[in-house]
């Protein structure tokens, strides 16, 4: 044990009692933190702000694809509905024409000439010898499990695809054709979505069925000499696509849906 003399202790007593009295240094705080703490602040009621917005007083893992079908499903009837009346108005323009045509010798004569062209046209149904190709996804997986190095865009049909076999079919020769029943005409785009096809405004679910009226035989060629579709036979022996084709009598349906132009061009000479 230690013993300190009287005057060494009060020595130690008066430098404690000075300390005392005098003003504590303050502190600096540091700047970087009394900056970051209203950002991080504002930030976090941005975030905040932000997924009540998009929730919209929902919860965000909630699944919409009830709603999603509801609202397809309401477009499609609009679709329908809309077509009906259109259909509905086509006919009254024709039948206000037809008799117009009976007391106008000029009417009745742009009549005569434009019913000329209309099967040429794609507006009147044609039946006949000729062939049907469907193209298919391949079968869904029950294990949900892709094998190596496959993708599942190895295993629907692309846009490509149904081009491939639509301009094989016309370069074979084909004088007709419809696809999913649906006459194609010089103006007729096909486009798909994912694994549906879109044509003429509407959309389509494989298996995708294309209809030709022609030689068989020539049109039967034309699809084996098509690289495209050459391509895709190859996908249905790698990844079980589907593919069939068929010679029978078949019928391609009469256009009927609008003939608006929304530009047009004149050849060349």
């Amino acid at each position: 044990m230690e013993y300190t003399s009287g005057a060494a202790s009060w020595q130690k007593v008066l430098r404690r009692a000075v300390a005392g009295l005098l003003p504590r240094r303050p502190r600096q705080r540091r700047p970087g933190w009394s900056i970051g703490v209203p950002l991080i602040a504002a930030a976090a009621g941005l975030l905040f702000t932000t997924t009540a917005t998009t929730a919209g007083g929902t919860a965000l893992r909630e699944d919409r694809r009830p709603q999603l079908n509801q609202l397809i499903e309401e477009r499609r009837q609009q679709v329908a509905a809309s077509e009906q009346r259109a259909a509905a108005l086509r006919q009254d323009v024709e039948e206000r024409t037809d008799a117009l045509a009976e007391q106008d010798g000029p009417i009745k004569a742009q009549q005569e000439r434009a019913a000329g062209s209309r099967q040429a046209a794609g507006f009147t149904a044609l039946t006949g010898i000729g062939m049907t190709v469907e193209l298919n996804d391949a079968p869904r997986r029950s294990d949900q499990r892709l094998p190596e190095g496959v993708s599942n865009d190895d295993l629907v049909v692309h846009q490509q695809d149904v081009q491939a076999v639509v301009n094989a079919l016309w370069a074979g020769g084909a004088e007709a054709m419809s696809i999913m029943n649906v006459r194609v005409l010089a103006t007729s785009a096909v486009r798909c979505v994912g694994n549906t096809l879109l044509l003429h405004g509407r959309v389509y679910s494989p298996p995708f069925k294309i209809v030709a009226i022609g030689d068989p035989a020539a049109m039967q060629k034309a699809l084996a000499e098509s690289q495209g579709v050459r391509l895709f036979k190859d996908a249905v022996d790698h990844y079980q696509l589907g593919y069939r084709e068929n010679v029978s009598t078949v019928t391609v349906p009469a256009f009927e849906d609008s003939t608006a132009l929304r530009s047009a061009t004149v050849p060349g000479d």
